[in-house]
């Protein structure tokens, strides 16, 4: 089923983001924002931390969680291990809400209005690992430039 390739996809990309976010060389250098580059390292993890905990442990799992994201942006000196504690949470939030959810849910439209356009949750769940994924390149690229 989908849910189980997606509960090892979600652990296995949010277990690289703390491998990222731990391979800086100096912990202050994850919230340099450089010329051409709009946000540090540090602010995109806790932007994918807040989307996946609202989106899918909110929304989908009645977590409880409340999402503030600019302050995802502004944020800055959070310690990594802080970091490495909230991504080990997420993790738990959201491969569990995942593994609980139906076919019949997958197949139903997303229960809150995210784009232009209706989506069915499979697609969104995609559209979120994608979305992962993407930041998780550009944390690689920053930390690269940064450590150099």
């Amino acid at each position: 089923m989908l849910t189980d390739n997606l509960v090892v996809l979600f652990e296995r990309d949010l277990q690289k983001l703390k491998n990222e976010i731990s391979a800086y060389t100096k912990e202050e250098k994850i919230w340099l924002v450089i010329a051409g580059i709009s946000n540090s390292g540090g602010n995109l993890c806790l932007h994918l931390l807040g989307n996946l905990q609202h989106y899918i442990g909110g929304v989908l799992g009645s977590s409880g969680y409340s999402r503030n994201r600019p302050e995802e942006f502004s944020q800055k000196n959070i310690p990594v291990s802080e970091m490495i504690r909230i991504t080990d949470h997420t993790i738990l939030v959201v491969t569990q809400t995942i593994q609980l959810l139906s076919a019949e849910t997958l197949a139903k439209d997303y229960p809150e209005k995210v784009f232009d356009h209706a989506m069915n949750t499979e697609y969104f769940l995609l559209h979120l690992l994608a979305h992962l994924n993407y930041h998780l390149g550009q944390i690689n690229y920053h930390r690269r430039i940064v450590s150099g």
